[in-house]
């Protein structure tokens, strides 16, 4: 049996022990290594793959990003940031029809950018703003999608977890993409909430809007979103500016959180052990899917898959725009059952050959990968966004959640129209670095 047909067969046994929920990180470990010692006859050489991969993910100083900016995220979070961004935007945005839908999709947007994980995201807002949605009457399908969908806003607004990994395993930098994800991250909160607006417009059942406040509450408001500008304006700031490395900027960012939390007195032992239990549990599991992906991406290496791959769709007679877009197509299927982390590190060593051979700018490429995999965390099977806010809100049942996320589905297919006709979006500020 030749390489290829063993590279194969391989992959489809890693889409058929995802398909059954197996842990992401050991199925790709186990089919990769399993997959080496066939090749190479020796399993003690398959073995040795696995410890050296383990302990080089594990030791790499790269990858201290990862727990760096999800330390700050979980500090963020547990010391009340997330309440008072989401107070801020119900008090400027509520009186618009559907203006509580609105003000959830601000408030996930600028909790992104201090969190970096789509999931985390979604589960902080819907705490805080599914109760305040229910209270004001508002349609269980609209308030579970905009939660959903204003959570997958965590993945693209950096610094965003996905991008880390996808800037590792392109050598691209990390920052370049954080910056290219600023601009396309705010297209989609202006497209969110006009659909909000709209579709409340025309419908006010679906979403009335909020008594009108007064002038000086809306003022004071705004002391609780100072805390997280300044702190996304230094870390990304930092950056673009070349006073920090990425990894110096989330070092920044971390401390950042602590002394906010510290000044606001918020700071406590059991928050700061809660944000380190959580950290440690996120970022193990990250590094094991990342180390499980690096023995797999070995495995794809040894049978030349990728190198195969890439010099037939390159052959094909259509031109790159199209090839592009079947892959794009891919991701968006692929991200219906696939997590999105694990859907970036199975198949980036796949299409990346092909990536080279059409001269795509991958910087570019990142931002179109993560916002097609954001469809994916609202859609069924997986969703694990919908999943996350049905288990914050124990009556929503999970079909209803679902239904509310399809017209979202339907707006970031449209923004992703956009910004694959506009490269320049996501490119601009990139490019002023």
């Amino acid at each position: 049996m030749s390489t290829f047909a063993i590279g194969i067969i391989g992959f489809v046994l890693l889409l058929l022990l995802l398909f059954l929920s197996m842990p992401v990180g050991f199925v790709l470990a186990v089919v990769g290594c399993a997959g080496f010692a066939v090749i190479t006859g020796s399993p003690a050489a398959a073995f040795h793959l696995v410890v050296s991969v383990t302990h080089d993910t594990f030791s790499k100083y790269d990858y201290s990003v990862i727990p760096l900016f999800i330390f700050m995220g979980q500090v963020a979070f547990h010391s009340g940031m997330s309440k008072r961004l989401f107070d801020a935007a119900y008090r400027w945005l509520g009186r618009l029809p559907g203006g509580l839908g609105v003000a959830t999709v601000g408030a996930c947007a600028a909790f992104g950018a201090i969190c970096g994980s789509g999931p985390a995201t979604a589960a902080t807002m819907a705490a805080v703003a599914l109760p305040e949605m229910k209270k004001h009457k508002y349609s269980l399908e609209l308030s579970a999608g905009a939660v959903a969908a204003g959570g997958s806003l965590g993945m693209l607004i950096p610094p965003s977890v996905v991008m880390i990994v996808y800037g590792f395993m392109t050598e691209q930098s990390p920052a370049k993409l954080f910056l290219a994800g600023v601009l396309p991250g705010l297209l989609y909160v202006l497209l969110f909430g006009l659909y909000i607006v709209w579709a409340c417009w025309r419908n006010p059942a679906l979403g009335p809007a909020a008594p009108v406040g007064t002038f000086r509450e809306q003022l004071r408001s705004l002391l609780g979103v100072i805390d997280p500008l300044l702190l996304f304006a230094l870390v990304m700031g930092g950056m673009f500016c070349g006073w920090f490395t990425p990894i110096e900027a989330a070092a920044v960012g971390a401390f950042g959180s602590l002394v906010i939390a510290a000044t606001r007195r918020r700071l406590s032992w059991h928050i700061l052990w809660r944000s380190l239990q959580e950290t440690v549990r996120t970022s193990c599991m990250v590094l094991i899917i990342i180390t499980g992906a690096m023995i797999f991406g070995r495995f794809l290496a040894v049978t030349r898959l990728p190198v195969t791959l890439a010099g037939y769709l390159a052959e094909l007679p259509l031109p790159g725009w199209m090839i592009l877009a079947f892959i794009l197509a891919f991701f968006v299927l692929m991200g219906t059952v696939v997590d999105a982390l694990a859907l970036v590190l199975m198949t980036i060593p796949v299409f990346l050959p092909i990536l080279q051979t059409l001269n795509v700018d991958l910087v570019w490429f990142g931002v179109m990968v993560v916002t097609v995999v954001q469809i994916g965390v609202i859609s069924p099977p997986v969703g694990v966004n919908v999943y996350v806010v049905c288990g914050m809100m124990r009556d929503l049942p999970l079909q209803t959640a679902f239904r509310g996320c399809v017209p979202f589905m339907v707006v970031l297919l449209l923004g992703e129209a956009i910004l694959f006709l506009v490269p320049q979006i996501s490119l601009w500020l990139p490019n002023l670095m």
